[in-house]
């Protein structure tokens, strides 16, 4: 999907996935015989356990185009870790223009995001966050970029066998 080395992709079999429309737009085909309209959609899926998944649909009507994009969505699906509702570490990335800024937050604090990378987020089941999207707010590169961040995260078990230490010690130090 992205390039990155961790990612650990995810089977759609017997999960409960919930889609949400991220964007859609119109687009226009001009030809001899006049306009040609169509749409493309962008949808975020996922089953608020930390699976999540974008897909891209295209068609010339919205609802085929939606459900387009949702069977992309479902191919692509990757799991993110979420530790008690929120991330385990702050992360950014950049995708295009679009720069989003992701920062672990305490329980009660709610979801602190743009329309966009609140979608893909609260998707994820990830309920205490504070975010900042700077740049280009392309629905489709805000996405991109909020994937690309939430795939770069780390879980703590695997940096404490990184570092060879206990799981105690990367928490306090």
């Amino acid at each position: 999907m992205l390039g990155l080395d961790n990612i650990e992709k995810v089977k759609p079999g017997g999960l409960e996935l919930t889609d949400r429309l991220v964007a859609v737009n119109r687009v226009t085909k001009v030809t001899k015989g006049g306009r040609a309209f169509g749409f493309s959609a962008i949808v975020v899926v996922g089953n608020g356990e930390g699976v999540i998944g974008y897909g891209l649909g295209k068609s010339k009507e919205v609802a085929s185009a939606i459900s387009k994009a949702v069977e992309d969505a479902k191919k692509n699906l990757v799991k993110v870790p979420v530790i008690n509702h929120t991330i385990p570490h702050e992360t950014s990335a950049r995708y295009g223009g679009a720069d989003i800024f992701l920062r672990p937050a305490t329980h009660g604090t709610g979801v602190i995001a743009g329309g966009t990378v609140r979608m893909v987020v609260e998707a994820a089941g990830i309920h205490d966050i504070l975010s900042k999207s700077k740049g280009s707010s392309n629905p489709h590169n805000v996405v991109k970029a909020t994937f690309k961040a939430l795939l770069e995260i780390r879980r703590p078990e695997e940096v404490a066998r990184m570092r060879g230490v206990s799981l105690d010690k990367v928490f306090n130090g």
